[in-house]
């Protein structure tokens, strides 16, 4: 049986990794990467740390407005699949890759596998919310990280077909988690950064970076902490920065983005991590470490629990207010299943179609 993956964003890459593994011991799989993510320096770099196999093909479609870029991705994956003639497709989250893969193969009649179905923010101004809603209606294997999403999933009508698998980001943290102890002390050392005592500051979404003013909060409220902070800065953000005249605080550092192993690193040995990233709010709480967002809404409530992931927008009162905030207590349970996700997806569509 012949499956087709496909890709183009780093938090895809970070999915594919296991699954991939994974369906490799059973099937033939094709890896398409739409490109996405077009930074190719950084795109070569977490295939490399995953140790993911090179695509079979590399659409580079890049950035653009988010119409013509799904376009463009739903004519070049449609070729790609109409010269593979594959079994399936698997996609992966909410990206624009993630609708044009499974737009493309359901106008082919090809079966669509949807890893991480099931996510809801319920905020449809998200692309990305679209992205999920209309990718879930169009598959025929959901694999839901948590009990959660299949609720979500339950409530729009949609039961068959439904499987909690639990999440392959825990099944890679799992893998890599050995590792980050002795990847620490040069890395920190490089940015000069001591463990325990500094800030992870991440912002990539369209809600924060598009809107000078939410920009400008957040940067005044970090100015006001008496922690470093370090910001790995998306290429989208910087260019949108340099429009925006904001005055950084000596104590935050703005730099290029890093590897996936570097940023595992950095969110680990952080005090806290201020983000609006999706799988960094899912990261930080797995690793133990408490979580503010950006963002007034969440597709990962469970991280909610015990305080470890707070909701505060752009406000620098409440991001203020969650940053002083004590530590969360340690929870008993990991809603994110037990680092076996892509052992049983791939289990799963050894059956399948």
């Amino acid at each position: 049986m012949k499956v087709v993956s496909i890709v183009g964003a780093r938090p895809q890459f970070i999915k594919l990794a296991p699954v991939s593994r994974a369906l490799r011991q059973r099937q033939t799989e094709i890896i398409v990467h739409t490109g996405q993510h077009y930074d190719e320096r950084l795109s070569a770099q977490f295939f490399d740390e995953l140790e993911i196999p090179a695509p079979d093909y590399h659409l580079g479609v890049g950035s653009g407005r988010h119409g013509s870029q799904t376009g463009q991705m739903l004519g070049a994956v449609e070729e790609v699949l109409i010269g593979e003639r594959p079994d399936g497709v698997v996609v992966f989250g909410d990206t624009n890759s993630t609708l044009a893969g499974a737009l493309a193969a359901a106008k082919l009649h090809i079966p669509v596998a949807h890893v991480e179905a099931g996510l809801r923010s319920f905020n449809r101004e998200m692309p990305e919310e679209i992205n999920r809603v209309v990718t879930d209606h169009l598959s025929h294997r959901l694999f839901c990280p948590t009990e959660t999403a299949r609720a979500h999933l339950r409530h729009e009508g949609i039961e068959r077909g439904v499987e909690v698998v639990g999440d392959v980001m825990y099944d890679v943290l799992r893998q890599l988690q050995p590792r980050l102890e002795a990847h620490a002390e040069p890395l920190l050392e490089r940015y000069g950064l001591p463990p325990g005592g500094y800030l992870l500051l991440t912002i990539h979404r369209a809600a924060n970076t598009d809107d000078a003013q939410a920009m400008r909060s957040i940067a005044a409220a970090l100015a006001e902490v008496d922690l470093p902070v370090l910001f790995p800065v998306h290429p989208r953000t910087r260019n949108l920065l340099a429009d925006y005249d904001i005055s950084w605080a000596e104590h935050i550092q703005l730099v290029e983005p890093v590897g996936y192993l570097d940023m595992l690193t950095l969110q680990r040995f952080a005090h806290r991590v201020v983000t609006d990233s999706g799988g960094m709010q899912k990261e930080a709480f797995l690793l133990g470490v408490p979580c503010v967002t950006l963002r007034e809404e969440t597709e990962w409530p469970e991280t909610h629990e015990g305080g470890w992931n707070v909701l505060v927008g752009s406000q620098p009162e409440a991001i203020l207010a969650a940053l002083a905030a004590s530590s969360p207590i340690p929870l008993q349970h990991n809603p994110f299943g037990a680092g076996d996700a892509a052992e049983r997806i791939a289990d799963s569509l050894a059956t399948w179609p």
